[in-house]
C-alpha cells in the first residue's frame, strides 16, 4: 500500500512539474499560453522580415500583396506560381492569365519598388544588387521590427504578471508561488527578447552579405 502512495506521489510531481516548468526554474503557474503568445511573436517579426527587399529574390516578399479574384482578395501566391528562374529574377505565372494585368497594377501600387515586366504569358521582378545606402536603410528597418517584437513580449510579461496577481488575490496560490512564478516570467522574457536579437543579427548579417 506505501509502495502504491508512493508511486501515485511521485506521478502526480512529475506531472505538476513538466506542466510548470519554464526556463530553468519551476512555478506553481501554468505559463503555456503565454509561451504560445512569445512564440507567436517570433513567427510574426520572421514574417515581416521576409517582406523586406533584398537583392536576393523572396517569394514573401509578395505576400501582403493582393489582387481581386471572384470577389475577394486573394495573395498573389495564391492564384499563381511564383518561382526564381536565376539569383536576381522572381516569375510570376498566373494559374488565370486574366490576372496577368491586375497583378502588374498591384505590385506597381505597392511599396515594393520593383517594376513588373508583363510579357502576356508571366510577370518578371528583377531585383537589382542593393547599394550601400540601401542596406544601412534596411538595417535600420530591422532593428525597428525588432523593436516592436520586443514591445510585443513585454505586453504579453506585463498580461501574465496581471494573470499571477489574480491568482495571488484569489488565494489560488502562495506568495512563495507568486514571487517564484514572477521570477520564471522573468527569465521566459529573457529568453525570447535575446531570440528577437539573434533573430535580428542574422538578419543584418544577410543584408550585409548580398
Amino acid at each position: 500500500m506505501a509502495k502504491k502512495e508512493e508511486k501515485n506521489n511521485k506521478k502526480n510531481n512529475n506531472k505538476n512539474q513538466s506542466a510548470a516548468q519554464k526556463g530553468d526554474s519551476v512555478t506553481a503557474v501554468d505559463f503555456d499560453e503565454f509561451t504560445r503568445k512569445m512564440e507567436r511573436t517570433l513567427e510574426v517579426l520572421q514574417e515581416d522580415f521576409g517582406t523586406i527587399r533584398t537583392g536576393r529574390p523572396n517569394a514573401r516578399l509578395l505576400d501582403r500583396i493582393t489582387v481581386p479574384y471572384y470577389g475577394a482578395d486573394s495573395a498573389i501566391s495564391s492564384v499563381a506560381t511564383i518561382v526564381s528562374p536565376d539569383a536576381r529574377t522572381l516569375q510570376i505565372q498566373p494559374w488565370d492569365n486574366s490576372l496577368l494585368k491586375p497583378i502588374e497594377k498591384a505590385i506597381q501600387a505597392s511599396d515594393l519598388g520593383i517594376h513588373p515586366q508583363n510579357d502576356g504569358r508571366v510577370i518578371r521582378l528583377a531585383f537589382p544588387p542593393l547599394n550601400e545606402e540601401r542596406r544601412r536603410d534596411l538595417s535600420k528597418q530591422v532593428k525597428n521590427m525588432g523593436e516592436n517584437g520586443k514591445v510585443a513580449l513585454r505586453n504579453v510579461r506585463r498580461d501574465a504578471m496581471d494573470y499571477i496577481k489574480k491568482l495571488k488575490k484569489n488565494s489560488e496560490i502562495t506568495e512563495d508561488d507568486q514571487k517564484n512564478a514572477e521570477k520564471v516570467l522573468q527569465e521566459l522574457t529573457d529568453k525570447y527578447i535575446k531570440k528577437v536579437d539573434e533573430a535580428c543579427a542574422v538578419k543584418e548579417k544577410e543584408l550585409m552579405e548580398l
